[in-house]
């Protein structure tokens, strides 16, 4: 049986990195997306130096052209890991139109516009399997990150429109919706907030980006092969409020 072969977007940090990490470690040929070559080389070598095999490719997510090259640059694809996102917290007046178009750009379109490349031919060849990184927000609205908490909850739309549009042709789509998960750009976020914002759920602590990859992993296993459609939480478990007295 042939090696599968995964595009990761957003490959070279946080959950990407770790998605890429698991899956190249579980035999899959791994194309690593980012913005940063250094760091994609570092990636490569660290696959290749445990066995595996990656490439690195680069492209500005929020760059349709770039995008649409993105696509057939990383070729025959069995599985695509749909993680690279931006997010700024601010509030609806503070939020420019600029930054709003981007959100929608790098999270909702660079997205829509991989599926509508890679997944027909998935469905000519009768297997593949997508997965979308949405988050938390997508369902659980905040005062400030409206743009993108709106941003993810229109992947959470599109997996389940995708779903119901390959799913026949043996393409399973699905998501993960992690809630605060250890990487550098939740750091900067939280600084030494960022054990207390773990305090939250029910496990009373953050998540690991292996926690998410190890989700990922399941989904686009055959173990999974009856899951289509879903967007798995993960966000270690939401606390009921206390009824009133």
């Amino acid at each position: 049986m042939s090696t599968r072969t995964a595009l990761v977007t957003g490959a070279t940090a946080g959950i990407g990195r770790a998605v890429a990490l698991r899956l190249a470690a579980d035999g899959l040929h791994v194309v690593a997306h980012g913005r940063d070559p250094e760091r994609g080389a570092k990636l490569t070598k660290e696959i290749t130096a445990s066995g595996g095999t990656a490439r690195f490719l680069t492209a500005d997510l929020a760059n349709a052209d770039e995008v649409t090259a993105l696509a057939r640059a990383a070729g025959e694809v069995d599985v695509l890991v749909n993680n690279a996102g931006i997010y700024a917290l601010t509030s609806t007046p503070d939020t420019t139109v600029e930054s709003f178009d981007r959100h929608f750009a790098v999270n909702t379109r660079a997205p829509f516009l991989l599926v509508g490349a890679l997944a027909p031919a998935m469905a000519e060849r009768g297997h593949g399997a997508i997965v979308n990184i949405t988050a938390s927000s997508a369902t659980s609205p905040a005062p400030v990150g409206a743009a993108y908490g709106a941003s993810k909850a229109a992947m959470e739309l599109l997996t389940r429109s995708w779903a119901a549009e390959f799913g026949a042709r043996g393409v399973r789509v699905n998501g993960v919706s992690p809630g605060p998960v250890r990487t550098a750009g939740t750091s900067a976020l939280f600084g030494e907030a960022i054990e207390a914002v773990g305090q939250a759920n029910l496990r009373s602590r953050i998540g690991e980006p292996e926690e998410i990859a190890g989700i990922v992993r399941f989904l686009v296993d055959d173990d999974s092969s009856y899951v289509n459609g879903t967007v798995v939480l993960a966000n270690g478990g939401v606390r009921s409020a206390m009824p009133a007295a």
